[in-house]
């Protein structure tokens, strides 16, 4: 089983995260916002990983620092559980729909990270201030698990759709990339690695 946990302490958040990519789909989240807490367990379900979250912050400032250090911890905890990446896919992608939206999401576990993130929501609804986060909190997945990762909605009118489409999608994505497929001998790579340091 490829398991992880981390826990990361500031004076703004506390997050305690374990993951298995070999799960199921079970989750427990709670990360003291219900549409981030609705949204990563969407992510677990689909993406068949386990995933416990405990995250606690300074929402009476902001949403900005606890969405953030979320987005850290679980890059943090992929790459962990990930390892050396023997026999993994590497490449994952979805095309996502949920009622008016589509979401295209495509992942390389390279160990590059960047982010491509093509995201206009028309409204923001009752999602106000909590929106334009979302792309800090993939950024900071990015970074700290070591992916490339394009986020391309293609179409939508309602905010909780569009974001329902990209969680799903990700899930989706990350199973496939994360996956040991039985023909790959050692790292899916000409380099012999896919570690970036």
């Amino acid at each position: 089983m490829r398991k992880a946990r981390i826990e990361r302490k500031t004076k703004e958040t506390t997050v305690k995260l374990s993951i298995n990519l070999d799960g199921k789909g079970d989750y427990k989240i709670n990360t003291s916002i219900p549409f981030l807490d609705h949204m990563l367990s969407l992510m677990a379900k689909h993406g068949h990983m386990d995933i416990q979250l405990d995250a606690k912050g300074d929402v009476e400032v902001d949403y900005h620092h606890l969405i953030e250090d979320i987005g850290i911890v679980l890059g943090e905890a992929i790459k962990k559980a990930l390892g050396e990446k023997l026999r993994i896919r590497r490449y994952g992608e979805s095309l996502t729909p949920m009622d008016e939206s589509l979401a295209q999401i495509a992942i390389d576990l390279s160990g590059r990270p960047f982010l491509v993130y093509k995201v206009k929501p028309l409204r923001e609804g009752t999602l106000k201030g909590i929106m334009p986060i979302f792309e800090d909190f993939f950024r900071a997945l990015t970074n700290h698990g070591g992916m490339n990762l394009h986020i391309i909605l293609h179409y939508g009118r309602d905010p909780h759709h569009i974001f329902e489409a990209i969680f799903k999608g990700l899930g989706r994505a990350l199973r496939s990339a994360v996956e040991i497929h039985p023909k790959i001998k050692g790292v899916p790579s000409t380099k012999g690695t896919v570690l970036f340091k």
